[in-house]
């Protein structure tokens, strides 16, 4: 699965956007992923939302957000240090 990450707000900008990300992983695996690349900790705020709409639970698995909420194929997370959305 292609997903492309997007920064919002002061969130710092990955060098790199678009990731390969086997579908059959759970959400909690991306939020690790993006903490690893963004050097966060546990402890430092990272909220993600699947097409500037809502936050999935951790537990979801990445293949049922793909074949629900899929843009041209790639799955959209936006990321940020604050609540944005819902």
């Amino acid at each position: 699965v292609i997903v492309r990450f997007r920064a919002i707000g002061n969130a710092p900008i990955l060098k790199q956007n678009l990731y390969k990300i086997n579908a059959s992983n759970k959400f909690q695996a991306v939020i690790q992923f993006l903490r690893r690349e963004l050097n966060y900790k546990a402890s430092d705020p990272l909220f993600l939302y699947i097409n500037s709409a809502f936050s999935p639970a951790p537990d979801e698995l990445v293949a049922n957000l793909v074949k629900c909420f899929n843009t041209d194929g790639h799955l959209i997370i936006n990321y940020c240090t604050s609540a944005a959305w819902g």
